[in-house]
């Protein structure tokens, strides 16, 4: 079993890091010991080391290894992406020639299928413009969502593009671009996650978590059956064995062992299968998460901050003039949205002591009384509309959910604004 452990502790290793990096400063696990690992490994190990650089050297390896790791992690190049593919290709390069001959024509039509399809999604995430704002197609990206007056405020520039930013969108720091729904920067796929690929991602997820349980599971089931063909007292559970009497761990685990080295290839796959696809459909889940919250990973964090700031009661809200007949700027914010609803609230931060803004101050917008916000239960998400309209904005990008301005309807436009359910932030952060 020397072999196997090792390959097993290797692959739960790298899946255990993939997963703290990925998800340790989630906002869900602040607090978590997956978060205190992820500043252990990317904060406090970092400065430790160069802490010794600065000793040895004078401090001269330290910047260089910064700026390789700096490139790896926050600059555009396919260097991930070319490692996920040759993952892919190879671990099917070790697995088929095995598995293929014992396979059924209805298993070869579907395994073909879920081999195929996480290339193609792969392609279409990492090929299609994300939603990359330019001058051009600035009005359009305006109109895609309202401002909420609270995670997003109309008249904010973005300073490197130098346009306004439409609702929900944000600057990427390695695509060098501002990306309409920004959800995160996706190394796996070399792109943002943006309104027009957002969908492609999530079927990239799918995929991928499909093939790596239908991989696993189907691996066992081969290595399984030509065990049992030698050892006809043996079963997949040790207490099932010997017609239900049972054998010995050490000698079920042994037959295991020859199991893996008889068909070494397509054992080494189905255990990297098994062992990663709870990770591919952690991340999956995570992702459906987010719909139904009706929210991003970039928004998330912004609720986190939100949250942060309400707990220190420098958080306040009010009520909002109903969208339909608030007097609009149209120099900063667009007259008509797809989206088939307006912000209620207004929310704001002081830093004056916590002191309540005025209520006739008229340089913020909204009326009548401040109220404080001390949770994220008291807030409303403008973006939430329920999880089947959620869905639907995320799969079918440019939807409009109501008819055009001029009265025509839109693609597939459910025609008027109509009231969305009451959907609470709180449930935003705890995702």
């Amino acid at each position: 079993m020397g072999i196997i452990a090792t390959i097993a502790l290797v692959v739960l290793g790298i899946s255990f890091m993939v997963f703290v990096t990925f998800f340790g400063r989630l906002p869900a696990l602040r607090g978590t010991p997956i978060s205190w690992l992820h500043k252990v490994i990317w904060v406090h190990f970092p400065n430790f080391l160069k802490s010794i650089d600065r000793r040895v050297t004078g401090g001269r390896i330290a910047p260089t290894c910064t700026r390789f790791g700096n490139y790896m992690m926050y600059d555009r190049h396919p260097s991930v992406l070319i490692f996920f593919l040759l993952l892919l290709s190879i671990g099917e390069i070790l697995y088929l020639p095995t598995a293929w001959p014992q396979l059924s024509p209805l298993t070869k039509f579907t395994g073909a299928i879920s081999i195929i399809l996480p290339y193609v999604f792969l392609y279409l995430a990492a090929f299609t413009d994300p939603g990359y704002i330019t001058p051009s197609n600035h009005s359009s990206e305006m109109s895609r969502y309202p401002y909420d007056f609270t995670l997003f405020h109309p008249g904010t520039s973005c300073h490197t593009c130098h346009l306004l930013k439409p609702a929900r969108s944000k600057h990427c720091s390695v695509c060098k671009r501002c990306i309409a729904k920004n959800d995160h920067h996706c190394i796996f796929i070399n792109n943002c996650v943006g309104a027009n690929n957002h969908h492609w991602f999530i079927l990239l997820l799918l995929s991928t978590a499909v093939l790596t349980a239908y991989g696993g599971i189907l691996g066992v089931y081969l290595m399984a059956s030509r065990m049992k063909f030698f050892f006809p007292y043996w079963a997949l559970l040790p207490w099932n064995a010997n017609n239900g009497s049972g054998i010995p761990l050490r000698d079920w685990l042994v037959i295991w062992s020859w199991g893996f080295q008889n068909q070494v290839g397509m054992g080494a796959v189905t255990l990297l299968a098994g062992l990663t696809s709870p990770l591919v459909w952690g991340l999956l889940g995570y992702h459906i998460w987010l719909v139904y919250c009706g929210t991003t990973t970039n928004e998330s964090m912004k609720w986190s901050d939100w949250s942060f700031e309400m707990r220190e009661g420098f958080a306040f809200k009010r009520k909002m003039q109903d969208g339909s007949v608030r007097q609009k700027d149209l120099r900063i914010e667009p007259g008509w949205t797809r989206w088939p609803a307006e912000t209620e609230q207004v929310l704001v931060r002081t830093t004056e002591n916590g002191q309540m803004p005025a209520e006739d101050d008229q340089s913020l917008p909204g009326y009548g009384p401040w109220e404080a916000v001390w949770g994220l239960k008291d807030v409303e998400n403008l973006y939430d509309i329920g999880f089947w309209d959620n869905l639907v904005d995320v799969m079918v990008p440019g939807y409009n959910f109501r008819d055009e301005p001029n009265g025509a309807g839109g693609r597939g436009g459910r025609g008027g604004l109509r009231k969305r359910k009451k959907r609470r932030a709180r449930r935003i952060y705890l995702a």
